[in-house]
């Protein structure tokens, strides 16, 4: 799966967008409060909005955008929704624009 660096870059162009990706490369220490694994399954959208201390719309659209990027993944289980990080394009974004610049 290829990635658009520059849909990437305007993803990544937001603190808060960029600190739940930060967040979520380590997630059982970022989030020890989860009780299902987060480094298997993701991060709850809720425990990433609590620990965002914004609104749950809000943070619904930062992971949107940052998925739409294909930054993260998400998986659906029960009635909550789980994201992690997709290693393999952000290491293809890093590639694609270190190679632009």
């Amino acid at each position: 799966m290829s990635v658009d660096v520059s849909e990437v870059l305007k993803a990544l162009d937001n603190p808060a967008r960029l600190a739940i990706l930060a967040w979520l490369k380590e997630p059982a220490r970022n989030f020890p409060e989860q009780a299902v694994d987060a480094d298997q399954v993701g991060v709850c959208v809720s425990i990433i909005q609590a620990r965002a201390k914004l609104s749950q719309s809000t943070v619904s659209l930062y992971l949107a955008t940052l998925q739409r990027a294909k930054l993260v993944t998400s998986q659906r289980i029960g009635p909550w929704t789980y994201y992690k990080r997709h290693e393999e394009n952000i290491a293809a974004f890093q590639e694609a624009l270190g190679a632009l610049i």
